[in-house]
């Protein structure tokens, strides 16, 4: 049984894949991986290059860029993780989400693996990200983004106040980056999840395209009664938005997002004057066109 299954998502990102897989492959540690790269629709030729470059991972090639919960859904079952109730018994015993423009040094693999086996109630566990400035990425630990916490971030008051325990929920940016500290969420570019966990919980919501998706697994994941933590012995390095930085559909996509999650986890127990509220933030940052969207029924793919 392989102890990590990585799935690498790619969008026309062929010069930071290739460096993610350098430094994926140049691991150590006595553990054992599989790769799976899927590439949604790139015309870059990053397929060509994995195909070339990298022949013991296994690349999958979608038609269609079907977004970021789709293309690693792709990956997750080709590893025997198919769903809810439905995972092979040969399956990679921790499934690594891992982004294209992240570099890893060579224990950290191997680091995160330790942990979670050391700690067999841990369903979800992320390291620390740090940026090409070596900042750290404040999106690697997180706080749910309820209507409240969501208030504090909208109005600005996270960053007005970013040591405030109750204003600095969302990014958690009140703590020590170095503690290691149980949290809602880790986020997509570095997620690593227990097999079982994925057994309890299904897989990604597909409904989300792109942001959102990390922290509604973990939303659901923790409400099947498994933990979330933030590790911050490992460091891994984080390209930030390679692949949406130059695109408007990933600033639409970010609102989007958190509307899907406000309509999923919280929307039957806002009250009426605070939904009010909820829905004229998402309206002024997503426009017109999620307004329009907003006015729909909202699917479910989980």
């Amino acid at each position: 049984m392989v102890d990590l299954g990585i799935v690498i998502v790619n969008w026309n990102t062929r010069d930071y894949l290739r460096r993610c897989l350098e430094t994926v492959m140049a691991s150590q540690g006595d553990f054992s991986f599989k790769v799976v790269v899927v590439d949604n629709a790139s015309s870059d030729g990053s397929a060509e290059m994995v195909r070339t470059a990298f022949p013991a991972v296994e690349l999958i090639v979608s038609s269609v860029n079907g977004g970021y919960s789709y293309a690693n859904n792709l990956g997750l079952r080709a590893l025997g993780l198919r769903g809810a109730g439905d995972v092979d018994a040969d399956a990679p015993r921790y499934a690594l989400l891992l982004n294209p423009d992240t570099e890893v040094p060579p224990e950290s693999l191997y680091g995160m693996v330790r942990f979670m086996d050391a700690h067999p109630d841990v369903g979800v566990a992320g390291p620390k990200l740090l940026l090409e400035d070596g900042s750290l990425d404040l999106a690697c630990r997180r706080s749910f983004p309820t209507p409240e916490v969501s208030f504090y971030r909208f109005s600005g008051l996270s960053k007005l106040f970013p040591r405030h325990p109750r204003f600095g929920r969302y990014n958690m940016t009140f703590m020590d980056p170095d503690v290691e500290t149980e949290v809602d969420s880790v986020v997509g570019a570095y997620m690593q999840v227990r097999r079982e966990a994925i057994r309890d919980a299904g897989l990604l919501d597909e409904t989300f395209f792109m942001y959102g998706e990390d922290l509604d697994w973990a939303f659901r994941i923790k409400n099947r009664g498994w933990k979330v933590f933030y590790h911050p012995s490992v460091t891994v390095r984080h390209i930030k938005r390679a692949a949406s930085r130059r695109s408007k559909k990933a600033q639409y996509e970010f609102q989007r997002a958190m509307w899907i999650f406000y309509q999923k986890h919280y929307r039957k127990t806002t009250p009426w004057w605070m939904h009010n509220l909820v829905m004229m933030a998402l309206v002024m940052k997503g426009g017109r066109e999620l307004w329009q969207e907003m006015r729909q029924p909202l699917p479910s793919n989980t």
